[in-house]
């Protein structure tokens, strides 16, 4: 009886070794070793049960019940968070459970750019991977009220920078970071505004930002295009800046700014109406934002781009008017149209 007694027991340890050695084998095995990611949507209120049954069904090929086990016996179960996450041919059973309670979930990103006007930005949340285009279908004004701003213009409202998503998630939840970011941002430019400014007010600030954006060619003008244009507006000179008038012209333009374009009176046309323009034309940046609160201190009233990404700066017409010569000479007909802020 003894006898049987040290065999049985002895059996029964090394059947306990045994299956120990085995699920530990597999608790630290990859799940789905071979192939390309695979996709994992956890639901919210999805019970560990039907995590479990989720994983299986993603493509993993394992048993439900023995994920379902070990997310019980870790004590962690409960702790799954929802999200979509992403299983890699190195993740193992022990790996997805810290995945699913830290909710690491599968993040991507999508980079709005400075200077893109809100068409563009759009497009680049339309072509975006995994998000969700529930905007799509909305005019600007629809869009906005979704975002809770029913009385603001889209235009220069969001913040570029880069986004990052979990798939799946909604271009609105997207957009409603972008606009608290530029808010943000906006609030602490103004914050900063210099005692002399012409600007009345933030969104002044975001109008100009959005002009001295699309007109610097080189980071280190942007204050001093700043600067012109604030002597622009103290005096009461037109702005006569070319990528205003170009916004104004929305589809008809067609890539070539003709005279007859600064001369066809339009909201936008800074040729033809003093002040800012009625909106933003495009999003700035921060040193487009800091620029326009603090412009450069200069007596120059005009400048004209030197084809380097530079600009020549002026501050009477006659010395901007040899500048326009030398740096623009021989240029057809429709380059050679009044330069941004040339006053021509």
């Amino acid at each position: 009886m003894r006898r049987w007694l040290k065999t049985f027991l002895f059996g029964t340890a090394l059947l306990v070794v045994v299956l120990g050695a085995g699920a530990y084998q597999w608790w630290t095995h990859p799940l789905h070793p071979s192939g390309s990611a695979l996709d994992l949507t956890v639901e919210p209120g999805t019970t560990p049960r039907g995590v479990a049954q989720a994983v299986v069904e993603s493509g993993v090929k394992t048993s439900a019940d023995l994920l379902f086990v070990s997310f019980r016996l870790s004590g962690k179960a409960r702790q799954i968070k929802a999200g979509s996450y992403e299983i890699s041919n190195s993740t193992t059973p022990k790996s997805l459970l810290l995945m699913l309670v830290r909710g690491e979930e599968t993040l991507r990103t999508v980079t709005l750019v400075e200077g893109w006007n809100f068409r563009q930005v759009r497009q680049a949340l339309a072509k975006a991977d995994q998000l969700k285009p529930e905007s799509q279908s909305l005019s600007g004004s629809q869009l906005m009220a979704q975002l809770g701003r029913p009385e603001q213009h889209p235009e220069g409202r969001f913040y570029p920078d880069t986004y990052t998503y979990a798939k799946g998630s909604s271009d609105l939840a997207v957009l409603q970071r972008a606009l608290k970011s530029m808010d943000k941002h906006l609030a602490q430019a103004w914050a900063a505004r210099a005692a002399s400014t012409p600007l009345k007010s933030p969104e002044d600030a975001l109008i100009l930002a959005s002009i001295v954006e699309k007109e610097t060619g080189k980071a280190t003008d942007r204050p001093l295009i700043a600067g012109v244009f604030a002597n622009r507006l103290r005096i009461g000179m037109m702005l006569q800046t070319d990528p205003s008038v170009i916004y104004g012209l929305g589809a008809d333009f067609d890539g070539n700014l003709r005279r007859s374009d600064l001369r066809a009176d339009t909201p936008y046309n800074t040729y033809t109406r003093t002040g800012l323009p009625p909106t933003p034309i495009a999003m700035p940046g921060k040193a487009a934002l800091a620029a326009a609160v603090q412009p450069a201190p200069t007596s120059a009233l005009y400048f004209v781009a030197k084809g380097d990404g530079s600009s020549h700066f002026s501050s009477n017409l006659t010395e901007h008017n040899r500048a326009v010569n030398r740096y623009q000479r021989g240029l057809g007909a429709a380059e050679s149209a009044a330069p941004a802020g040339s006053g021509q």
